[in-house]
This record gives C-alpha cells, sequence and structure tokens, in this order.
C-alpha cells in the first residue's frame, strides 16, 4: 500500500484498543475506530516493510451486528467512546475478545469472564473537558476532543456516560463563559486563559466538585460563573468550586495553585461498606458501582490466598488507600505505596475515617520505595498506571518470591508485556477476569492472580537474562495510550 493512497477494503477483526485490521487488495492495514465486519475506505498514513496504518473517511457498509441508534448525537465525531452502534452485550464480547486474543500464549488457570458495568449510562464520576474551538477560529466551545484530533473540541452537551447534572453544569459554564468573551489557552501559541473544566461527583451522595482550570495570562472574576452553576436545579449538589491556577505548558489537568471559590475542596464516597474522602487530583475510580464489581472480585481472589495468615501485604500504586483498606481485616499489616502525594494524604485520612490502624502509607515511587522498606511481603497487590510496572522495579517484586501477587490492569497491552517477566520467574496466571469500567469505549479492566508453581523449584533468576527478554517484549508490544482514558 502507498503512503497517501486511498483504499477500501472489509475490516476482519480488532486488535486491543479498538484498531482494525483491514484487508484491502490482498494487503492488511490497521485502521483504528471501526467494527470487525464493516467496510471501509481509509487514506493510508504510514506503509513501511509491509506494515501500514491508516485513518478512517467512511463506513460504507455498517458490521451485520451494528444495530443499535447510538444513544449519544456526539458519537463518531467525539473520540470519547467507540461502540455505541452496538449493543452493550456485543460491545462487551468485542473487548472480551480482544484481550483474550492478547493473552492467547498465556495458560489461564480459572476464567471469570467478562463482567459488565451496573450502569452502562452516566456512569463516569470525573471527567476532564478542554475549553477550545471546533474549529480553527471558531467560536468558543466546551467538551471534548474532535476524534483523531488534539486541537478541535466537540461541544458534548448530550453526552451520555455522564449524569444530567453534569450536563447542565457543562452547558452553563460554557454560556457564561461566551457571555463574558473569555479566550481559550492555545496550546502552540501558549496563549490565552481558559484551559479545562474537571467535573467530580459521588455516586452515593450526589455531591459534585468542580475545578476551572485557568492560566494567569488575564484577569477573571469567576463569580459569575460561580452562582450561574450554584443557581441550577440539579438532582445531586455543588460541594465546591475551585480556581485551579496552571501555566504549565503541558497540555494536562494540574495545578500551581488552588483557590476555593465556594464550599470546599473535596466530598466523600462509599464503597463496599467503607468511606473515602475524594480530592481533585486524587486516584479513583471512575465508575463507582464498576467499581464496587472491580474489587469485590479483586477482594475474591486474594481473600484464599491470605485468609488465616497474618500476612504482611505489599498494596503497590495504591492510590486513594482502596485495596489497602479492604485488606487490613484479614492482614498483620498493609503499606501502601504512592507517588502523588495528595492521594497519599487522603489515603492516611481515610483509614482514620473507616478506624483502621494496621495500614502504612508511604509517599514514593515503587522503584524507590522497594529499596527503603524494611518489612518483606507475604502478599503483594499491583495496580500500576497504564504504562504498567517501571521496568526496573520488576526485578525487585520478583525477588521477594512471593506466592501469590495480585494485578490489576487498566491497561491490558501493558499486562501482556508484563507477564512473561512473571511466567519466567516461575508464576503462572492462576485466575483472571475482566471489568467493564468503561462501558462504549475501548477500554477494559483485567484482574489477575498471579500464583508461583508449586512444582517450580527455587531458582535465582538471571536477571539480565530475563530482563533483556522483557524489553524485547516491552518494545514489540507497547502501543500509545488511548486518548480517551
Amino acid at each position: 500500500m502507498k503512503k497517501g493512497e486511498i483504499y477500501e477494503g472489509i475490516v476482519k477483526e480488532l486488535k486491543f484498543p479498538n484498531k482494525g485490521i483491514v484487508e484491502s487488495e490482498g494487503e492488511k492495514c490497521t485502521v483504528k475506530n471501526t467494527i470487525p465486519g464493516q467496510r471501509i475506505s481509509f487514506r493510508v498514513t504510514k506503509s513501511r516493510h509491509g506494515d501500514s496504518e491508516g485513518n478512517l473517511l467512511e463506513v460504507l457498509d455498517k458490521a451485520p451486528n451494528e444495530a443499535v441508534i447510538p444513544n449519544c448525537p456526539h458519537f463518531g465525531k467525539c473520540g470519547g467512546c467507540a461502540f455505541q452502534s452496538l449493543s452493550y452485550e456485543d460491545q462487551l464480547s468485542l473487548k472480551e475478545k480482544e484481550v483474550l486474543d492478547l493473552l492467547k500464549d498465556t495458560e489461564i488457570g480459572k476464567y471469570d469472564g467478562a463482567l459488565a458495568s451496573p450502569d452502562i449510562f452516566g456512569y463516569k464520576n470525573k471527567m476532564e473537558f478542554s475549553f477550545g474551538d471546533e474549529e480553527k477560529g471558531g467560536e468558543l466551545t466546551l467538551g471534548l476532543h474532535k476524534r483523531g484530533s488534539f486541537y478541535d473540541v466537540v461541544p458534548v452537551p448530550g453526552c451520555r456516560i455522564v449524569c444530567e447534572d453534569v450536563r447542565k453544569i457543562l452547558i452553563a459554564v460554557l454560556e457564561e463563559c461566551r457571555r463574558q468573551k473569555l479566550s481559550y489557552y492555545h496550546k502552540m501559541k501558549h496563549e490565552g486563559l481558559l484551559r479545562h473544566l474537571m467535573v467530580r461527583r459521588s455516586d452515593s451522595t450526589g455531591e459534585i466538585l468542580l475545578g476551572l482550570v485557568t492560566t494567569t495570562q488575564e484577569n477573571i472574576d469567576l463569580t459569575a460563573i460561580c452562582d450561574k452553576v450554584l443557581s441550577l436545579d440539579l438532582s445531586g449538589r455543588i460541594s465546591g468550586f475551585l480556581h485551579i491556577i496552571n501555566d504549565l505548558p503541558a497540555d494536562t489537568v494540574q495545578a500551581e495553585r488552588i483557590d476555593v471559590l465556594y464550599g470546599k475542596d473535596h466530598f466523600y464516597e462509599e464503597l463496599l461498606g467503607l468511606r473515602f474522602k475524594v480530592t481533585p487530583f486524587s486516584f479513583f475510580q471512575t465508575n463507582s458501582k464498576g467499581a464496587e464489581v472491580l474489587y469485590s472480585t479483586a477482594r475474591s481472589f486474594i481473600l484464599p490466598s491470605v485468609s488465616g495468615r497474618d500476612p504482611v501485604v505489599f498494596d503497590l500504586y495504591s492510590g486513594t488507600g482502596t485495596i489497602a483498606q479492604m485488606l487490613s481485616p484479614v492482614a498483620k499489616k498493609v503499606i501502601g505505596v504512592e507517588i502523588v502525594p495528595e492521594a497519599v494524604e487522603s489515603a492516611k485520612e481515610n483509614a482514620r475515617l473507616n478506624n483502621i490502624e494496621n495500614c502504612e502509607f508511604i509517599c514514593d515511587d515503587v522503584l524507590k520505595a522497594l529499596d527503603t522498606i524494611e518489612e518483606r511481603p507475604d502478599f503483594i497487590v499491583l495496580d500500576p498506571p497504564r504504562e504498567g510496572i517501571h521496568p526496573k522495579a520488576l526485578p525487585k517484586l520478583l525477588e521477594y518470591g512471593v506466592q501469590n501477587m495480585l494485578y490489576i490492569s487498566c491497561k491490558p497491552t501493558s499486562l501482556a508485556r508484563d507477564l512473561p517477566a512473571f511466567i519466567a520467574a516461575g508464576y503462572k496466571v492462576e485466575r483472571l477476569a475482566m471489568v467493564d469500567m468503561f462501558p462504549w469505549t475501548a477500554n477494559i479492566e483485567v484482574v489477575s492472580l498471579l500464583q508461583k508453581m508449586s512444582n517450580t523449584r527455587e531458582r535465582t533468576i538471571d536477571l539480565g537474562v530475563e530482563m533483556e527478554d522483557y524489553h524485547r517484549i516491552k518494545n514489540r508490544t507497547e502501543v500509545p495510550a488511548d486518548a480517551t482514558e
């Protein structure tokens, strides 16, 4: 296939995350945002040594199972959802097949299936909306990035993965910003005022925390915006309205300073009988009811391995300490390690809220912390960020030689990349399940119990050889993080 040329073909299969393999004129091309069975037209963007990639131009014929009218009016234009033209059951099966294909060379002891999200609409408890324009020089808008675009922002007043309260807030903030003729921050020029609107919501109480992110390049009085939001007829209530200052060039939601314009800078969420303080930047699962399924599944995998043993448990990448506190009743001690200071402070406060005294939370990078913790673990829980476990941390984890580890992955390609190192060290995937935390998007979480094989004799791992293999696998399988997650 030639770069720049337009072709037509049939999508034969889908590889995680949402990468269609299209056959055309006897060759194959990878095209994102497609569904098996579609006939499409596409333009080739890369072609090297028979490995081609392309951009979707048009769906010429739908797939046989595309019988659903998308629930969201923005589907196809917004880059958030991938599968709204399928039934929920079909999109869950499709994601399940993608992950099983990733792990086809891995022996799995017991497979518990792909578990559905209790809510498939209005489930997102955290959203980061961007200010910008839908086309260059267009009117100010507030929403999500257009599919395949780094710059264009699509207004999404009818977004269905958030609740009605969030949709009302989104509309109101944009109306007031337009009325005041406020500018947005240009990522290339590094000029302008408005950057993001962050919305967090407690599923158990309905409380909503808002953060309007701006630069300091223009004077601004946010009173009118705050008052307009507070006047809305909502089913929940606004717990806090924050002005988040960010003059850093990176296009991420972060804070150099936070001013509380109304209320407080946190709310509380309840999961599985525990209470958690959620602050603007603390890690918390973005689907609260789905999180209960995820953590219940994790707990069912863990408890048979730790019950009655009074173990020391390492909860690595511990966030706000959810898993650590779930395991505290059956552990001698749980040590959580998290690099985000705010998350660590929230974890400590959460433990106090729940009267838990045997959890210790350390603010440090996992790679460094493993060199300083004196205790040795009996069980390890891993819930790393999307990029997976740091390559230099893996040998340190394996040296502990614990009988069981639990690996929770929000990016299955990272899990598939990391598993060979565990298997080479004598572990097997004893049990595995998927939990759909992100309905209609291309993502799904995987929970896996790794167990050291009893018939594997103790051996000293040649870490140089093992990590050489690990890097080779990493370089072959790693893919960029999906822009929607």
